[in-house]
This record gives structure tokens, sequence and C-alpha cells, in this order.
């Protein structure tokens, strides 16, 4: 019982995470314009993977999409590649550990099956909150970079919202992992300890049942011949 609440619990804060990442993924605030350095026509200005965004002095937003994909910086298109890997890979953990959950008895019912599908799926959690993780923080390293570099000569910008997000939606997917795949662990250590402790009571030698009445000592029917 203790091992499936684990495992709910690991699934759920997962799920968490890999929705952060999704939003992540689609935001436009990956960096924000320095208040230093905004054009005067507007009040700020915001940029994600995909496009752009500009709130003008009468309070309209405006986004435009990049034109050229692969125009765009070689580190831009990394993150990209990277975020749409973490969010394939939490899609397909999020299958992979519903049909591997106890409490469960959708697909499969041999628990050995469902034990490795649910290690399976942990392992895509761990790997794909990993790719988020290493996308946000060199987004977040170009652009800290890119601010503090007195000879750059373009527009210079601040860490966004959807940064902090990613970070937090990455913490969630490898932590829910971690747990999940430690709970299958743990029932497999259940599961060897019942056997070997079984294993040890078959294999031990029947004693000969002595006892002792009226200074005679009389063997039980079990003597070896």
């Amino acid at each position: 019982m203790a091992s499936s609440c684990l495992q709910i619990c690991a699934l759920l804060l997962a799920l968490a995470g890999f929705t952060m990442s999704l939003v992540t993924t689609m935001s436009n605030r990956w960096k924000i314009s320095d208040i230093g350095t905004v054009l005067v026509t507007t009040d700020w200005i915001s940029e994600g993977l995909w496009m752009d965004c500009a709130v003008t002095a009468v309070r309209s937003l405006q986004c435009r999409k990049f034109l050229y994909m692969l125009s765009s910086d070689p580190y831009i298109q990394a993150c990209r590649a990277l975020m749409i890997a973490s969010i394939l890979l939490g899609f397909i953990a999020a299958v992979l550990s519903l049909l591997g959950l106890k409490c469960t008895k959708i697909g499969l019912s041999d628990e050995d099956r469902k034990t490795k599908f649910a290690v399976t799926g942990g392992f895509l959690f761990i790997l794909g909150g990993l790719c988020s993780m290493v996308a946000v923080s060199w987004y977040a390293a170009m652009i800290t970079a890119q601010f503090f570099d007195s000879l750059y000569a373009g527009t210079k910008y601040e860490l966004g919202d959807a940064l902090y997000l990613g970070w937090a939606g990455s913490v969630l997917c490898m932590l829910g992992g971690i747990l999940l795949t430690c709970s299958c662990k743990g029932k497999k250590n259940e599961d060897y300890s019942f056997n070997k402790y079984a294993y040890s009571s078959a294999q031990a030698a029947p004693r000969q049942d002595a006892y002792t009445k009226n200074s005679e000592t009389v063997i039980s029917n079990k003597e070896y011949v």
C-alpha cells in the first residue's frame, strides 16, 4: 500500500513538472528587455523560443513569430531541440508510468512487467528533466553574459518568468522520476528478502525430537535409518 501511494505521489510530481515544462516551451517571456535600453515607443519587449512580443505606450500587445527559425542564434536552436526532446520524453514517460502503476489494471497484469514499465517511465522523466534543465540554464547563462558585457551593442535583456518556471518544472520532473524509480526498487528488495527467508526455512534440516522420560531417552519416529 505504501509503495502504491509513493508511486502515485511521484507520478503527480512528474506530471506537474511536465506541464510546467510544456508551458515554458510555449511562453514568450524567456527574456525581458532591460528598462534602461528599452525603446521609447514601448513599455517592454519580451522574447521566447518562437516569437517576440512588445507592449506599446497605449498598452496594446503585439507579437510576431520569427520569420526564419534557422536564422536564430545557435544556442536558441539548441534550446528548442532540448525542450522538444524534454516534452517527448515526458509524454512517453507518463504513458509508461500509468501502465506501470500497481493500482492500475490498464493493459498489464504481470507485476514484473508493470515494475519494468514504471522504472522505465521514471528514468525517462529524469532524462526529460535534465534536458529542460540544460536548455533553461544555457539560455539564462547567455542572457546573463550579454547583460554584463560592456562591449555588447545589442539590446540587453533580463531573465524572464519562463526561465524560473522551467527550472521548477525540471526539478519536479527529476524528483518525480527518482521517487518513481526508488518505489519500484524498494518493492524488489522486499520480494528478494521474502524469497530468501522462505528459501532458508525450506532448506533447514529437520531435527530429531528427543525427550527424556523415566530416565530413558526416547527417540521419535523421525530417526534416520
